[in-house]
Order: structure tokens, then sequence, then C-alpha cells
């Protein structure tokens, strides 16, 4: 080790390219030049094996002096001696330690392996994995991706919904596909999903051993802001408009789902998942395996198995997409152009048909069960054993309320007589 000075703000100076100096009042405390106009000052300690480290405390100028710098230094030495501390080790792996971007990725490579289970025990859906990773893609991850996984803090997750709220993500950006332009959308209904799956992610990573607590649990999301609204008649007429409008001139499947979705109620991804194996057409009755709720049996209007038997079969799907096999992923935008043609509001969406369905049938007088299970409400699924007893108090009443929405659509009603399912033969 060189002679040792008292450290100043002259003796910095002084030193020329590859030189250092250490100080004569704390043993250990340095100052080094490197190749260029900087200086850094270090600290020489040993660690509780006896191994002798080097530490960067930091770089001349605001906040490290030589007697800052010096300070620094004499706490991190006492430290090494009492507590057997290891500040150079520390550093490094909090330098190699995980990011979020990689916690992101373990979670991913997990949710589409299916080793992720959800409340229902069962691996996440294809729609609800679609959604999980916009959310990861376009907010969480360009705001917390380079982020340590274990020093993220309750802070940091209000930061991000704040961000999310403000529209600070918020952006157009092209698909890849001709005239392809997807919209991510901030607000406070975006920001309070988003948190959500963050809380998910990071439940993942206590599991995972990347840290110890959840620094979600306790943040105040705002409220989801999912409008409850619904048609008005004359919103009615305008979508019937448009609906006969699209026939020829949009791609017919897409404007098939969504006289389903008015007629029935269903969610959007229920409809556009929709196979012909779900199907009991005889008993006007599907059986859809995965929704949110779990497995759930709908009762059928006679207009949707109409609509039903004038789809083609030509693959697995009812409603099959312009090309492949999967579902129509570029249903939204059809829906959008179904609505321009007939003048329905911008804000109507496959939910606004959905609440407008439920709110028509509590005008027809029909109970809060019987609509959730209508439409799949959780805690009103239809369940293997409770069909048999109330098929066709169903049967009527997603009639009545298919034949209201045609009627407020200005087409005709359908008339059907309720026909009692079969007893279950006894084994």
């Amino acid at each position: 080790m060189a002679e040792r000075t008292r450290i100043g703000l002259r003796e910095v100076r002084a030193l020329g390219p590859g030189q250092e100096i250490w100080d004569a009042a704390v043993p250990g405390f340095g100052a080094r030049r490197q190749a260029g106009p900087g200086v850094a000052y270090l600290v020489m300690y040993r660690t509780a094996e006896g191994r002798q480290r080097r530490f960067t405390i930091g770089r001349h100028g605001a906040p490290w002096t030589p007697d800052t710098a010096r300070t620094e230094a004499l706490r991190i030495l006492t430290e090494a001696k009492v507590n057997k501390t290891d500040p150079a080790a520390d550093k490094k792996a909090k330098r190699e330690a995980e990011t979020v971007d990689d916690l992101l990725d373990a979670y991913w490579n997990a949710a589409e392996a299916g080793t992720l289970m959800t409340r229902r025990r069962k691996a996440k859906a294809a729609s609800t994995l679609l959604s999980d990773r916009g959310r990861i893609d376009k907010h969480i991850r360009p705001i917390m991706g380079k982020l340590k996984v274990a020093a993220v803090t309750p802070r940091d997750v209000e930061s991000l919904m704040a961000a999310i709220i403000e529209g600070k993500t918020a952006k157009k950006e092209p698909t890849g596909r001709k005239r392809g332009l997807s919209n991510v959308r901030g607000g406070r209904g975006v920001a309070t999903r988003t948190v959500g799956l963050l809380g998910g992610i990071f439940t993942f990573a206590v599991k995972q051993g990347m840290r110890a607590d959840n620094p979600v649990t306790g943040v105040v999301r705002p409220a989801d802001g999912q409008k409850q609204r619904r048609l008005s008649d004359e919103e009615y007429k305008a979508l019937g408009k448009g609906l006969d409008a699209a026939e020829g001139t949009i791609w017919p499947a897409a404007v098939a789902v969504t006289r389903f979705l008015a007629l029935t109620g269903w969610r959007c991804g229920e409809v556009l998942g929709l196979r012909w194996a779900d199907l009991d057409i005889p008993r006007r009755t599907a059986r859809l395996a995965d929704t949110k709720t779990g497995i759930s049996l709908r009762a059928l209007p006679l207009a949707a198995v109409d609509i039903i038997r004038a789809q083609g079969k030509v693959g697995d799907l009812v409603f099959p997409a312009t090309r492949g096999h999967g579902p129509m992923a570029g249903y939204r935008s059809l829906w959008n152009r179904i609505m321009k043609l007939g003048g329905v509001p911008a804000d109507v969406t496959p939910h606004v048909l959905r609440h407008s369905f439920a709110s028509l049938a509590g005008d027809l007088g029909y109970s809060e069960s019987t609509i959730g299970t209508l439409i799949g409400h959780k805690g009103h699924s239809i369940t293997s054993r409770y069909v048999h007893a109330a098929d066709a108090v169903l049967l009527s009443a997603v009639e009545a309320v298919a034949n209201e929405t045609l009627a407020r659509m200005d087409i005709g009603r359908r008339t059907a007589e309720v026909v009692p399912f079969q007893a279950a033969r006894a084994s």
C-alpha cells in the first residue's frame, strides 16, 4: 500500500492517471484516479474468513467528498469487523439479483406450461393468458422490468398503478398484420386489473423463494370502473340496423356471434370458443366446460339455435375465424365495424350486451338466481344435478328474454314450446 496521508481535496486533485492514495486517519480508506479524469473513493477490509476485499464507495463529486467518503469507509470497516458483513459480496449479489423481467419470464413459462393453477385448481384458459400477456408486456414490464424482485416495494406498485391510470403506458402500435393496430389503453379499470395480476405474479415469486413477502398486499386499488350500462330502446334498434347492414359485407361468423351475444347474454370469450361438441341442440342446451365459474350448462333460446344451425360445420368451433383453426382473434375490429354500420355509440361493448340481457330479464320479473344461471354468473352455474329440476323454467326464461331482445331490435319474435328434459335413466 502506498504512503499514507490525510486525504483532502488537494490530494485528490493531484492524483495522476492510475495513481492511488491511502488515508492516514482511517486505515483502509483510499482514492484512485482511473485512466480518465474521474476519481473513485474506496475502502479495503477483511471478511470474517480473513480474505481481503476492495469496495468502491463512489466517484468524487456530490455526495462524495473526502470527508463524506471517509465517514462511509469508517462505517463499512466497523460493519465488516463487528457484524461480519461483506459489502463487496452483497453489492455483487444485488447486481446479479433477479429482476422483475426475470420473474415475468418465469411466471409466463409456468403459465404456458399449465403448471400455474387458478383458484379452481385448473390451468389458466387461453383467453386469460392472452389478457395476462398484454398486461405484462404493455404495462408491467416497461415500468418495473429492470427493478430487482427483492427490492420492489408497495410504493413501486402504487407508482405503476398511478402511471397506468394517467395513461403513461397507453399507446397505439402496429401488430405486424396488414393494417393491424393495437390500441393499448390506460385508465382506472386497466390499472386495477393489472395490479391484480401483479399480485398473483408476486405470490408466484414468494412460492419460488425469490422474495419473502408480496409487495402488492395492502395496496388499495380503485374500483374496476367497468361500466354497468345497458342499451336504450334506440340503441337496440341501432344494433338491429347494424346487424342487418353487416349481412353480406362482414365476415358472417362475426355477425352471427354478435347476434348470439345479444340473445344469450354470454361472455364474448364463451361464444368465440363455443364448440360443436358443447351443444345438445335437441335439448337446446350448451355445456361449457371452461368458464370463469367452472363447468356451466346454458339454456338456449330458439333464435340462438337458429343461428347455430345456420353455421357451416367446417371445424370444431361453431363460429370459425377467417383463417386458421383457433378462435376469431380479430372479432373486436369486426364488432366495431358492425356497430358503426348501425350508428351504435362507441362505448357499447360486448359486455354491454351481457348487462342489457340481464337487465331485460330483471324487467321481465325473473329472479336474480334465474338471471345468474342464464348467463353463468359466479355461484349460479347450472350443475348436472340442478338442470333436471330447473330446465323448463330456464328455457322459458331465456326464450322470453331473447324474444324481448328481438322485439327491441325490430326483429320478429320466435315462439317455442318448452320440452322438458328426459329423466336420466337409473344405471
